[in-house]
């Protein structure tokens, strides 16, 4: 039996193993909880990043969920916790415990007592907390309240005349030692510094929680803001060289974040300004899923390298990425208007609909001045007052609609065929724009906008565009990897310079 033939178990849906394959080989995580192997001989199952090496390819089962795995007489691996992968409710409540236990520490939970007391209050061992913090945040409870102390000193520092010892003692430190190594830490001043500074440091640097979110190198951040410079919408967001900010609103409370590159090690530095961080897990999610920290692009260029049309490509930009978007709903809405437009005339209609039906907000940046529209907001709205008439609008009210009553989700535990079905459901959104939708809002690494003119001239002959028939036969060979093949053949393409005039998903 061939590595590409292991035992199925089809009573949950069609296994492609050929795709899986590669998938369970590259350990990629946001292929958790799309599938399970089980060991025949063993009876165990396990998620496809379980660090165990696995059972010979004649000894695997594949399961589409641990339901069908347990149903079947296997047990769950102890190593990797399959029950606990994404989708999961076990998983889910992981969630639920970071954001309880983030609460208690924007309460003080760890002013006076250390992690075990925060531990014990949320019911588990302060060990599996410390896991669950750097798995979900990046960062461990101690640094999140210590940084948490730090920034509000520094308000006091920076609005107050108070003397630094009561700064010191009013956010918590036990004594100026303390303090004075926490905030240079952080800050990289002393608080006296801080002070005498104050009035010659930009204000967007002088608030907000900072953290550090690590990814696997190499990662090409131009190439990333090159592609979101031009889809930014106005108002909402900015992206420069060097840095991407934009306006965020998470369970009711809004605020900004400022990403860019550390300096000194593979990571982005992550500035989030928010009245409260009870909600930053769910803001660092979203922002992993923007800039794609979850992949491994050895393993990806390893694979794709493999074809002879794609490894100059993969050469010429090591660790390039697959950009994310910070909100499904923006993300379609934007979609839906570059179905029939350039990615730059789309952009200012989007603009528009921003400055009509977005909610004015201060921030302290200057050019971010609105929250995207929220579905609700534009269920029953007069779209034509931003010149956006007939299919379209009606297009984005049942896009709204969808949005409102649950029956879009954005979910990333959906397969790509799934989501392409429910996406599709949506009347006026046609299967290609399905599919970037997919790649960008659900991270979908096998998404495919085969029918993309910039991706047809890409892969066409003698100046004539490739059917779409023809790309989905070359790109068979790229699964599961081909929204990362579309990327390398849209950064390639505008390298050369724009070759098609015709509405473009990847066209600038």
């Amino acid at each position: 039996m061939s590595l590409g033939e292991p035992r199925l178990n089809r009573t949950n849906g069609e296994v492609q193993p050929s795709i899986w394959w590669q998938a369970l080989y590259s350990r990629d995580r946001r292929f958790d909880g799309r599938f399970f192997i089980g060991a025949a001989t063993a009876k165990i199952y396990c998620r496809p990043v379980c660090p165990v090496p696995f059972a010979r390819p004649n000894n695997l089962v594949w399961f589409a969920s641990a339901a069908a795995a347990e149903a079947a007489g296997y047990r769950p691996c102890r190593r990797c916790r399959p029950e606990t992968s994404p989708g999961t409710p076990a998983w889910l409540g992981t969630s639920a415990i970071v954001s309880r236990a983030l609460r208690l520490i924007s309460e003080g939970a760890l002013d006076e007592n250390g992690v075990e007391d925060l531990s014990s209050r949320v019911g588990l061992g302060s060990r599996q907390l410390r896991r669950l913090f750097v798995e979900h945040l990046g960062a461990s409870p101690l640094k999140l309240a210590i940084t948490h102390r730090v920034h509000f000193a520094r308000n006091l520092i920076e609005e107050t005349d108070l003397p630094i010892t009561k700064i010191a003692l009013s956010a918590g430190f036990r004594s100026i030692r303390q303090f004075n190594h926490a905030v240079r830490a952080v800050c990289g001043q002393s608080p006296t510094q801080l002070r005498r500074v104050r009035e010659e440091v930009p204000a967007s640097f002088q608030s907000g929680l900072v953290i550090r979110l690590a990814y696997r190198p190499p990662f090409d951040w131009l190439a990333l803001v090159d592609f979101l410079r031009p889809r930014a919408t106005p108002g909402v967001e900015l992206v420069q060289d060097s840095s991407y900010r934009r306006t965020i609103s998470v369970g009711g409370s809004t605020g900004i974040i400022d990403v860019r590159p550390s300096q000194t090690e593979s990571a982005l530095t992550v500035r989030v300004e928010l009245p409260g961080y009870q909600f930053l897990m769910k803001v660092v999610e979203r922002v992993r899923r923007i800039f794609d920290l979850g992949a491994d692009p050895l393993r990806i260029a390893d694979d794709l390298s493999r074809n002879r049309r794609l490894k100059p490509l993969l050469d010429r930009r090591p660790g390039l990425r697959v950009p994310g978007a910070w909100d499904g709903f923006e993300l379609a809405v934007h979609a839906i208007l570059g179905q029939q437009l350039t990615a730059a005339d789309s952009t200012t209609l989007v603009g528009a609909l921003v400055q009509t039906f977005g909610r004015p907000v201060q921030t302290s940046l200057q050019g971010l001045t609105h929250l995207f529209p929220r579905p609700e907001d534009l269920v029953d709205a007069d779209l034509s007052r931003v010149g956006i008439h007939g299919a379209r609008a009606e297009t984005l009210h049942r896009l709204a609609r969808s949005v409102c009553g649950s029956e879009l989700t954005f979910a990333a535990s959906m397969t790509l065929e799934e989501a392409v079905s429910r996406i599709c459901g949506i009347r006026g959104i046609d299967e290609n724009t399905a599919h970037y939708i997919a790649m960008r809002v659900m991270g979908e690494p096998d998404a495919f906008p085969f029918a993309d003119p910039g991706l047809r001239h890409s892969l066409g002959k003698d100046g004539k565009p490739a059917p779409p028939s023809e790309l989905l036969r070359i790109a068979e060979d790229w699964r599961p990897w081909r929204a990362y093949a579309a990327m390398h053949l849209y950064a390639a393409g505008r390298a050369a310079g724009p070759r098609v005039t015709a509405s473009s998903a990847f066209a600038d």
